[in-house]
């Protein structure tokens, strides 16, 4: 006669806690990386006084045109050419209501070509021409006293 040990009653559900911790550190891990990711170019923009804000620019369907310092050109993350812009632009706003184009010129790039991009996208039929800028620290005076 041999001796057979008993198991115990097997458990039919599965164990779900450590899935559960799992699941949430990567909620955290996407919430914290989700705003620093930037769309399209990624340029330093030239510094203002005044900057109006606007939050349009920050919609996923919005159009923004980039220029780099060296005067390349981008249509959100793709690179593009000059002559090109005008038809790429029209194609994406026209079955949109809001024809509004941002552009994001770097700093550093020469003011001509950012007025050619401005001309191009003006003749694809665009309403409104926004242009993306930063704040300018502004110096604080020591109060007199």
């Amino acid at each position: 006669m041999s001796y057979k040990p008993s198991v115990g009653p097997q458990m039919a559900a599965p164990n779900v806690i450590p899935m559960a911790d799992i699941m949430l550190v990567l909620l955290i891990i996407f919430m914290v990386v989700t705003p620093m990711l930037s769309k399209g170019l990624s340029v330093e923009l030239a510094k203002v006084n005044n900057p109006l804000d606007m939050p349009d620019a920050d919609k996923d369907d919005a159009v923004i045109v980039g220029i780099s310092a060296s005067g390349d050109v981008y249509l959100g993350s793709t690179k593009s050419d000059l002559s090109q812009v005008a038809d790429q632009v029209r194609d994406r706003i026209s079955n949109k209501l809001d024809k509004t184009v941002f552009v994001k010129s770097d700093g550093r790039a020469k003011y001509g070509d950012v007025v050619k991009i401005v001309d191009e996208i003006r003749s694809a039929g665009v309403d409104n021409v926004g242009l993306i800028t930063d704040r300018a620290e502004q110096k604080r005076t020591a109060p007199i006293g």
